[in-house]
């Protein structure tokens, strides 16, 4: 989790230890004598607001003794209503602590929910906006991380949040970044100016350079102007090295050509819209030949970098190798656990990254127990796992797992999967025609106010009021390039926009997204230095925001939308946002 500045983490801990002393004379010195468990058992005696109070002592003991889990897990339990005053200040900073280093940003956020209300000096204030912005940092709401952040360093002129802001700036779309400048000071415009002029800066590093020192001019008592972000400074080893040659490794013929096809097609349209005439494409017929003689015809033409190969068994043989020839984004997940190949980077649409991020989005909306409903087949058993093994990992509890027939009615399946033991929350990957028969099966079992999570499967991109009206208050996630009103305000502000509206005009809506793929991956090949050096380098992209992992598999973020009369409209956390329609 994203650390607290020195000094501030410094000045919130000094007041911590202060209001402890001040809460009650004596504390420091009782502190070793008392027993937590002794408190705790005379909470359970006390009323609730003496209970309230007891428990914090419990608390603030337990982390003094570096039993901070512990500690953590009693002050999240702690009713800060019935705290008044100074005591209810202590209360937000130590849980605000605990939750920071014991890595829980939504204890961060939920202590940090009513700064206003709180009894705070200026250092503890921006103390606690600091770590909140981190906390939603973490929970990926950059918009929200940002205005925090920003309010903080506004406030303090502390160059050490250049590099969280600069990330939570990179998680904005292009029309939340633009109202962001809009709404802020002469600070944020400064960062906001900065974010666009790196992004339109592509993969000319030279160029971004000439076009920041302009900026830097323009804005030199900024504290981004002073001290760049990290991960710009670091581009500065790149210069001379862009990409300016790729090959393409796709199949022309075989099982996989046709979707070969709508990625190349992606790839040659953003290609020769990116206004970039010093980038090269080679497509090599990856369909024939070995690996090596792939990677030699590649060479042989002069390329820097590949995209491909498609096939998944050709991507787990790569990643099982210590190193590729060339650096290398391939189309596909590979078989193994986690990618050895050092240069090698995979990137692919894939279900089960989505049905994680379902099972992490119900998790953070409060929901603990949650039933699924998956296909009886391959693709629903891999999603369905992914799913059910997120969700464990969380600490939910999954009622009940129903595998239906795609071919058979969802009457049956759905009230198995509500009929034992009642869920709080549904998971469901279906397709359009299915999963349009699952929210009137709930409200005829007398459960349709049960919240219901699903994939991108259910939606096609096209806009169907009629007959989508019947998944009204079902929230998925999908690419951006599918949901533009939803997710991102308008094809405006879609990223690679041009790109957008050639291949929406174009193309055959079935292949859309595998056609956004091909955008994505033109852009992510230019970057593959960039990944290789600089960790935590992303891309706000067609297909969501990309971001490397460790082990050089893409991972994708994706916005939430909601049927609402049944057009996706959309979502944000509840709580956080002030969010009338999440649930």
């Amino acid at each position: 989790m994203l650390t607290l500045t020195r000094g501030l983490l410094a000045t919130a801990l000094l007041a911590l230890l202060l209001a402890g002393c001040a809460y009650q004379p004596g504390i420091v010195e009782r502190v070793t004598d008392d027993d937590p468990a002794s408190l705790l058992e005379q909470a359970q005696q006390q009323e609730p607001g003496q209970a309230a109070r007891t428990r914090l002592d419990a608390a603030d003991i337990l982390a003094r003794q570096g039993e901070r889990t512990q500690a953590l897990e009693i002050a999240r339990n702690i009713d800060d209503a019935r705290l008044a005053g100074d005591q209810r200040a202590r209360w937000a900073l130590l849980l605000a602590d605990l939750g920071e280093s014991e890595g829980n940003p939504e204890a961060v956020i939920r202590a940090t929910q009513d700064l206003d209300g709180l009894e705070l000096n200026r250092g503890q204030a921006l103390a606690l906006r600091e770590q909140r912005g981190l906390a939603l940092l973490e929970v990926d709401e950059p918009l929200a991380a940002a205005e925090a952040l920003l309010a903080v360093q506004a406030e303090s002129d502390d160059e050490a949040l250049n590099d969280p802001i600069w990330r939570a700036l990179g998680g904005l779309d292009g029309r939340r970044l633009t109202r962001l400048g809009e709404q802020g000071d002469a600070l944020t415009r400064g960062w906001v100016e900065l974010s666009e002029t790196v992004r339109s800066g592509g993969g000319d590093i030279e160029r971004l350079f000439q076009r920041l020192d302009d900026w830097r001019s323009r804005n030199q008592r900024h504290p981004a102007a002073r001290r760049l972000p990290a991960d710009l400074l670091a581009l500065r080893e790149l210069s001379g090295q862009e990409v300016q040659h790729i090959a393409v490794l796709l199949p022309d013929s075989g099982p996989l050509s046709r979707i070969a096809e709508a990625v190349a097609e992606g790839i040659r349209t953003q290609h020769r819209l990116s206004n970039d005439a010093n980038v090269r494409l080679s497509f090599i017929d990856g369909s024939s030949g070995s690996l090596e003689a792939l990677y030699r015809e590649a060479e042989n033409r002069g390329a820097q970098v590949v995209i491909g190969p498609l096939d998944k068994d050709r991507v787990s043989e790569l990643e099982r190798r210590d190193r590729v020839p060339l650096p290398t984004l391939a189309l596909n997940y590979g078989r193994g656990g986690s990618n050895h190949a050092e240069g090698l980077f995979q990137y692919g649409l894939s279900a089960e990254d989505e049905a994680t991020q379902a099972a992490q989005r119900a998790w953070r909306d409060g929901h603990r127990r949650a039933a699924l409903l998956a296909p009886d087949n391959d693709w629903g058993r891999r999603v369905g796992e992914a799913f059910w093994d997120e969700w464990r990992a969380q600490g939910g509890e999954i009622t009940k797992a129903v595998r239906y027939n795609p071919g058979a009615a969802a009457t049956e399946s759905t009230r198995r999967a509500i009929a034992e033991a009642r869920p709080d929350a549904l998971f469901m990957l279906a397709l359009p025609d299915y999963a349009r028969q699952v929210p009137p099966t709930l409200d005829y079992y007398g459960a349709g106010d049960l919240p219901v999570y699903a994939t991108s499967h259910l939606f096609n991109g096209q806009l169907n009021p009629r007959l989508d009206g019947d998944l009204d208050d079902v929230l998925f996630l999908d690419i951006p390039w599918q949901i533009p009103d939803a997710a991102v305000g308008g094809e405006d502000a879609l990223p690679f926009s041009a790109s957008y509206r050639a291949l929406r005009e174009e193309a055959d809506p079935n292949l859309f997204r595998l056609n956004a793929m091909g955008v994505d991956a033109f852009e992510l090949a230019r970057r593959l230095p960039q990944f290789q050096l600089v960790s935590g380098s992303e891309v706000f992209g067609a297909t969501g925001t990309l971001r490397p992992g460790p082990d050089g598999r893409m991972q994708r973020q994706l916005p939430w939308a909601r049927f609402v009369n049944g057009v996706p409209q959309p979502v944000l956390i509840p709580g956080i946002f002030g969010d009338e329609q999440s649930p």
